[in-house]
């Protein structure tokens, strides 16, 4: 019998991933992945600018290539970032990831001795606390209200934990919750952390899907001490097949990652960033994400008022400004496995909150999303689950 490492007993298949596979089911209405929608990928733009670029810089595209990632394409997201979160980030300074997720798990490999603690929000993304999980951390759940994190119990925990070595937060659209930190909640966590030095990741991979509101400067764009890694993608406002992904952080603490990277893969896809790179050269991405607004922003309307038409009272739901998640609690009382196991009979699935909890369970809570499905599917998936928390009650 093979013998694997100790760290393999921690890494669970993700709850999420198993859940794909039954959710993959044409006939059953899925509100579990975080699934774009797929009817927006640019198709015939992207076969356009790839045969071209195929054509022009093809040598060069199909060779090994630096582990930073593409010149011209970090200059692109340096530019994103002060436009769209008010983050001044030297282009240097920027690392090209194959998707944020590898940054997550870079994240750990820096960080993390066995027995050391991550921070997270309660709840948090269940793919960060995966990745973080299999170097062996211990995790300490930071209180959070319909607000985000809360900052005074951040400082409370650092003033009696020893051995805290980062925190890792979603500031806007959390995932699982859907909820975004006010100005003051942003300003008053970033006294917490520099007062104490805690590094900070803040992944912010939906932050351009804002439906209401505008977008909030990021805590990078207030990090005066060089705390902050900031963590971005082109998933959700590209096309996530493409695995871009990107990390900012102060250059010394970068080229710990740069080291990392060139012993994981080298580089992420040349030919990837070529494409993104050219896509944004020839084609206006903002236009792209507007349609991408538009769209979600019409299913969460949809939602909700599904929601508040059909599910029975004592259910409560977050009211998400953006991205692409909502939080449910059940009425006290009705378990959240029963109403998924009763919702999966009737064809239509959540995410069992539980699994966003490194510790503490309750039971009473389902992750929802509301990206990926047409109109009819959305009412009609509601209407099943209404159904599935009355038989549950």
């Amino acid at each position: 019998n093979m013998k694997f490492a100790t760290r393999m007993e921690r890494m669970q298949a993700s709850e999420i991933r198993e859940l794909l596979k039954l959710t993959a089911q044409p006939d059953i209405i899925s509100f579990a992945g975080g699934l774009p929608a797929p009817e927006l990928f640019p198709v015939e733009e992207i076969a356009k600018v790839s045969h071209d670029l195929v054509l022009k810089e093809g040598r060069q595209l199909l060779q090994y290539a630096t582990t930073e990632g593409r010149p011209s394409l970090r200059a692109k997201i340096a530019k994103r970032m002060a436009d769209k979160y008010h983050t001044n980030v030297d282009p240097d300074d920027i690392l090209i990831t194959t998707g944020s997720q590898q940054c997550l798990d870079f994240a750990g490999k820096l960080f993390l001795d066995p027995g050391d603690v991550v921070l997270c929000e309660s709840p948090s993304y269940l793919g960060a606390l995966n990745a973080f999980n299999a170097y062996q951390p211990k995790f300490v759940e930071v209180p959070t209200d319909n607000g985000g994190l809360i900052p005074e119990e951040l400082d409370k925990i650092l003033e009696t934990t020893p051995n805290c070595k980062f925190i890792y937060v979603i500031p806007d659209f959390q995932n699982p919750t859907g909820r975004t930190w006010s100005m003051e909640r942003r300003q008053k966590f970033m006294e917490v952390v520099n007062k104490h030095n805690l590094p900070v990741l803040e992944d912010n991979p939906y932050g351009e899907l804002r439906y209401e509101g505008t977008i909030l400067p990021s805590l990078k764009s207030m990090d005066t001490k060089g705390l902050v890694m900031f963590l971005g993608t082109f998933s959700k406002i590209f096309c996530p097949g493409l695995r871009l992904g990107w990390i900012a952080a102060e250059h010394s603490l970068l080229s710990e990652f740069v080291k990392i990277k060139q012993s994981a893969d080298l580089h992420t896809s040349n030919f990837d960033q070529g494409v993104a790179d050219a896509y944004m050269e020839q084609y206006d991405l903002d236009e792209h994400v507007k349609e991408i607004v538009a769209l979600y922003k019409h299913r969460r309307d949809l939602i909700l008022e599904s929601m508040e038409k059909y599910f029975p009272a004592g259910t409560e739901w977050t009211h998400p400004e953006g991205g692409l998640f909502l939080w449910l609690t059940f009425p006290e009382g009705v378990s959240a496995r029963k109403v998924f196991n009763k919702c999966i009979e009737m064809k239509v699935a959540g995410v069992i909150g539980d699994a966003f909890y490194p510790n503490q369970k309750t039971d009473r809570s389902m992750r929802i999303n509301y990206s990926n499905m047409p109109d009819d599917r959305i009412v009609e998936g509601i209407q099943r689950m209404a159904k599935a928390i009355k038989e549950c009650m």
